[in-house]
C-alpha cells in the first residue's frame, strides 16, 4: 500500500460516485488483544458487502484522513486513514497506528466481497 496522496486518492473516490457499489468498512482497536490487559476497553465495528449507491465522497485532513460518502440520508465515514491501494474496480484505505497495525479500513468496490 502507498501513502495517501489526498488529490489521486479523491480522484479515485469520485470515480466510483453515483453507482451501485458494496463497501467494507471495519474498525478495531485492539478487539482480539483485550485478553492481554483486563483494563483495556476495546471496541470495534464491522460491515461487510453493504450496497449503496453516494451522491459524492470527500477526503479531508492534514493526515491521518477522514473520507466521507454522502449518502440520499445520511454518511458513510471513516477517520484515521493513512494508505491506499487501487485495484482494478476496487479502492482500499487503511489506517495503520504508530505500530504499523491495522486500525480502520474503507474498501469501495463495484464488485461484492470474497
Amino acid at each position: 500500500m502507498k501513502s495517501i496522496h489526498q488529490t489521486s486518492v479523491q480522484l479515485l473516490i469520485d470515480q466510483f460516485s453515483k453507482q451501485d457499489v458494496y463497501i467494507h468498512l471495519e474498525t478495531t482497536n485492539g478487539a482480539y488483544a483485550s485478553h492481554h490487559d483486563q483494563s483495556f476497553f476495546s471496541a470495534s465495528a464491522y460491515i461487510r458487502n453493504a450496497k449503496i449507491s453516494y451522491e459524492h465522497g470527500k477526503i479531508t485532513g492534514d493526515g491521518p484522513y477522514r473520507v466521507g460518502l454522502k449518502l440520499d440520508l445520511g454518511w458513510v465515514y471513516a477517520d484515521g486513514l493513512t494508505h491506499y491501494e487501487d485495484q482494478q474496480d476496487r479502492l482500499l484505505l487503511a489506517g495503520h497506528n504508530y505500530e504499523g497495525k491495522l486500525a480502520v479500513c474503507l474498501e469501495i468496490s463495484r464488485i461484492p466481497f470474497e
